[in-house]
């Protein structure tokens, strides 16, 4: 992990609310559900530079609480959907959580160990919780930002 400070930056896709409870059961869950309708509705130009983002903000309170999710991308041209949202990545310090490999499981992965590090008496950095986000450099590679004091 590593201290970065990001500019602010401009998300659009679809959003749904939830929280860490209703995900941890595969039958409750949202966030997959998001990702195959940002997949199958949003046309992201890879080839020209557009990356995706997983945008995390409106925390009710911790991680106990219930946040908004944002399936997105940096694009300039979209989709005629009438459920597209854009969301600030707020610019700031963030804790950045790299992994490669397959999704989904480096997701869980860097997720897992974001929890574990916020969780633990060691950590160094205390969480904003203000907006936090995945950014995906290809398909087999992410980067999970935390905004810290």
């Amino acid at each position: 992990m590593e201290i970065r400070q990001v500019a602010e930056k401009v998300i659009t896709g679809i959003t749904t609310r939830t929280d860490n409870v209703t995900e941890m059961n595969p039958n409750t869950g949202k966030i997959g559900t998001l990702w195959q309708t940002f997949d199958n509705s949003v046309p992201v130009d890879y080839k020209h530079g557009e990356r995706v983002y997983g945008v995390y903000s409106d925390y009710e309170s911790d991680h106990t609480g219930k946040f908004t999710v944002l399936a997105g991308f940096d694009g300039v041209s979209f989709p005629e959907l009438p459920n597209l949202e854009q969301i600030t990545i707020e610019s700031g310090k963030y804790l950045v959580f790299t992994y490669k490999g397959e999704m989904p499981q480096i997701a869980i992965d860097a997720w897992t160990e974001v929890w574990q590090y916020f969780t633990s008496d060691k950590a160094k950095h205390e969480r904003l919780y203000t907006t936090d986000f995945e950014y995906y450099p290809s398909g087999e590679q992410i980067e999970v930002h935390i905004a810290i004091k």
